[in-house]
């Protein structure tokens, strides 16, 4: 079942719609997954660019029972970018757009996280509950399961928009005590972003999308943390190409 409904965060000052999914089977309570553009997970009818990642049709089918909670970006000029960035960037496209990404968290965590918690039959737990995103997404999830790991033990971080501030991310990594039960999933396409990939054979070591993910895994992973790398040959910056992917995110945070 697919619920749809506002909520309002005093963090953001703004109403943001509410995508949840409920399962329809199993005794409950079940894991939660929160993710951000809640509104491209589900239905191509809500989403931005009228294809979602069709993520409804896969719990349906899928043999794990959970709550999935997707969170609506703002629309409004310059909210996205704003609401994902976890610090200010020095340089390249993102800068001069305000850091709003302590806003986000505070968000989730204090208003939206309490309210799923009392309201639905979820497992309010770290190891049942995990992070995602795509792309801004993507970097939030990173930096939110860093930042808020007493939260959150896994993420799904696609295609993640980490290089303006990849080392503003890296520092904070070095400073933060990780549990080595957190285990995230990186992924990039061939076909995306700085640098497209010349012999996907090699994982496009010398790309930036690959540098980037690769350095932030090894981190998580020097933590005792495990995490999964996905190149997507002829993957592009898209939901219908992350839809593509569920079959690994989903299996590697929740089934191993």
């Amino acid at each position: 079942m697919l619920l749809r409904q506002d909520f309002y965060f005093h963090a953001l000052h703004a109403n943001r719609p509410l995508h949840i999914y409920l399962p329809d089977w199993g005794e409950g309570p079940y894991p939660c997954m929160y993710f951000l553009d809640g509104q491209n997970l589900f239905r191509d009818s809500d989403a931005t660019y009228g294809k979602s990642w069709g993520l409804e049709a896969y719990l349906d089918r899928w043999d794990k029972p959970m709550v999935i909670v997707g969170l609506e970006c703002g629309h409004g000029e310059g909210e996205r970018l704003a609401e994902y960035l976890p610090y200010d960037s020095p340089y390249g496209w993102l800068r001069g757009v305000p850091a709003r990404g302590e806003d986000t968290l505070n968000a989730i965590l204090h208003e939206l996280k309490p309210y799923i918690d009392r309201t639905f039959p979820v497992i309010p737990f770290r190891d049942c509950t995990g992070i995602g995103g795509s792309s801004m997404g993507g970097l939030m999830a990173t930096w939110m399961v860093v930042r808020a790991n007493q939260y959150f033990s896994k993420a799904a971080c696609v295609s993640p928009s980490l290089g303006t501030v990849s080392g503003k991310l890296w520092h904070d990594m070095n400073e933060t005590a990780l549990s080595p039960d957190t285990r995230a999933f990186f992924s990039w396409g061939t076909m995306e972003g700085y640098g497209k990939i010349k012999d996907p054979t090699r994982e496009d070591r010398e790309s930036w999308l690959y540098r980037t993910c690769r350095v932030t895994a090894d981190k998580i992973e020097r933590a005792g943390g495990q995490t999964q790398l996905y190149c997507q040959v002829g993957g592009r910056h898209c939901e219908e190409d992350w839809e593509k992917q569920l079959p690994l995110i989903m299996p590697f945070l929740w089934q191993r």
